[in-house]
């Protein structure tokens, strides 16, 4: 047997060997790294093999993830900024979303002053599109066109609280409804009730499909764990996509609904342990979900005999650290062991091998929020809506272009046209609009003369777009073509989890024929043929169709040979 297998043939992973030995105190690791980072402003890692040392592990566990996550790796100083870049902000900027705020400051991006008085991180998108420009200094969100200002503390912070309105008039995500219908009670009435395999029916005749971007079967994943030993269920709450802000509405605004889907998941997949992981630029997320958390284990429905059925449910919530691809299942599987967020080759699937090598089921946090109403409504009322193939409702968020920005639930098959002209009201000021990306960078963009196409992964996946988190962002005729191209791949540079060549340098490669603003010739047939056949995931995969659907949206006005 190979030194680098396990007795069964698997992968052996030095890392998860040692952790378990010191009783797994990876997921520890990380908070730990974030505690000492910022009491350690320097540039240099120096501070983190204390870390580990403390955890009975090498110095190496420790300078992986401090090298890796992006608020690890920033310098920090005694006040701590963070500007996004993300698409909303890039739009609503004239795409310099970091220019003000640096002049302001006298700081560069990943700068720390030399006083250690400030530093300023940039990270690629805080979930206040509808607002942006957007920034959080010290935790403290900031937005508008006074963000400079309002940084350099002269100017109160302003951040206003998400737009949310249900338009299908009986809301599967939005209603906050009385006290009779509180999601929490809807799972203990479950577990006092019901069965493990009535909620697995009711899902699968509800055909409800993850909605974090891959769209898959929810039941089919939940019957390929179901009868294991010790399964466990994932909240992913890593919602990274510049954009798209549903996420955090729900964790901010409906904690509860949050977490009684995923107990409702646990139940199902006969898990009694749930995990949720917030990304780290939701601050106010995470806030609201632990005390969220504390009050329903005050109420009987999380601990050891949950509602004296004898059942245990654990559920702790834990803060992300900064990567965009360890929102992707496997990569954030490696994130909550404490190690890089990188992508893993699969199989084994996570179902097979996941947290701790526990059959695990990862779910995005809107996918199980849908949960409590399908189970208290049946599963056939939620198939009848949406279309046949795709049943359903989604949140899509509106980026602050729009005349009336927000998160709006939808029926899945409504027009994009519908939402973009009717519920957003067009583009403020009187702006044309050029482009729309839909689902994040990665998802695809459509130009203002295609509207006319269903918010559903297979009229969209038809015109070379994709749904992801239903973010989408207005991009007006103002905005250099190029300038937009250039964008897309300093996102997709820098978010890179470098798991694999291909992705790592074809990502640098990209951004350099984009930025040499020539036409990229062969060079770019030759480099999407890689990134779609050689990436480990979707990342790198999906890339070359973003940026060809780009060049499609914008037609005679894009630099010239990126079309394919």
């Amino acid at each position: 047997m190979s030194d680098r297998q396990t007795a069964d043939g698997g992968r052996f992973d030095a890392f998860r060997a040692l952790a378990s030995r010191r009783e797994r105190p990876g997921d520890r690791l990380l908070g730990q790294l974030a505690s000492a980072r910022e009491e350690n402003g320097s540039a240099d890692m120096s501070w983190a093999p204390a870390v580990a040392s403390r955890l009975g592990l090498p110095a190496a566990s420790a300078l992986g993830p401090a090298t890796f996550y992006a608020d690890l790796a920033a310098p920090h100083g005694r006040r701590h900024v963070r500007v996004c870049t993300g698409a909303a902000c890039f739009a609503a900027t004239d795409g310099r979303p970091l220019d003000a705020v640096e002049e302001a400051l006298g700081l560069r991006s990943g700068g720390i002053a030399p006083d250690r008085a400030v530093s300023l991180q940039a990270v690629r998108c805080l979930g206040h599109c509808y607002a942006a420009p957007a920034a959080l200094a010290d935790g403290r969100a900031c937005t508008g066109s006074g963000l400079a200002e309002q940084i350099a503390g002269r100017a109160r912070c302003a951040a206003p609280p998400i737009p949310g309105a249900d338009t299908t008039g009986d809301p599967v995500l939005l209603g906050a409804g009385p006290p009779t219908v509180d999601p929490l009670e809807v799972w203990h009435r479950t577990v006092t009730a019901s069965e493990p395999g009535k909620v697995h029916e009711q899902v699968a005749a509800s055909g409800l499909r993850g909605r974090g971007g891959a769209g898959y079967g929810v039941a089919a994943k939940w019957k390929a764990v179901r009868g294991s030993d010790n399964p466990v269920v994932v909240a992913n709450g890593d919602e990274g996509d510049p954009g798209s802000y549903a996420d955090r509405l729900l964790m901010e605004i409906h904690p509860r609904r949050v977490l009684a889907g995923l107990a409702l998941a646990c139940f199902a997949c006969g898990a009694e342990e749930g995990r949720v992981l917030v990304r780290s630029e939701y601050p106010a997320a995470l806030a609201s979900l632990r005390s969220a958390c504390e009050q329903a284990y005050a109420e009987g429905h999380f601990g050891k005999n949950v509602h004296g059925t004898g059942r245990t449910l654990e559920v702790e919530v834990t803060a992300g650290h900064g990567s965009y691809v360890a929102g992707e299942e496997t990569a954030l599987i490696a994130s909550l062991e404490g190690g890089r967020g990188c992508a893993r080759a699969r199989p084994p699937y996570p179902t097979e091998q996941g947290l701790w090598d526990a059959p695990t089921v990862v779910g995005n946090v809107e996918t199980l929020s849908a949960l409590p109403w399908i189970v208290s409504r049946g599963g056939a009322a939620y198939a009848r809506r949406g279309t046949p193939s795709e049943p359903g409702t989604k949140l899509v968020s509106l980026s602050e272009r729009f005349v009336r920005p927000g998160v709006y639930e939808v029926e899945v098959g409504t027009s994009v046209e519908h939402i973009v002209s009717q519920l957003g009201g067009g583009l403020k000021g009187g702006a044309r609009l050029a482009v729309l990306q839909i689902g994040g960078p990665l998802g695809g963009f459509l130009p203002a003369d295609g509207l006319d196409v269903a918010l559903a992964d297979a009229e969209l996946t038809a015109r070379g777009a994709a749904l992801g988190h239903g973010g989408l962002v207005a991009f007006d005729d103002s905005l250099d073509p190029a300038d937009v191209l250039r964008h897309t791949w300093q996102f997709a540079s820098a978010e890179s989890c470098g798991a694999c060549s291909p992705c790592r340098v074809g990502t640098r490669q990209g951004l350099a024929l984009a930025t040499a603003r020539g036409s990229p010739g062969e060079d770019w047939a030759r480099l999407a043929r890689l990134l779609e056949e050689a990436s480990l995931c979707a990342f790198g995969r999906r890339l070359p169709a973003a940026v060809r659907s780009l060049a499609r949206a914008y037609g005679q006005r894009f630099p010239e040979g990126w079309a394919l």
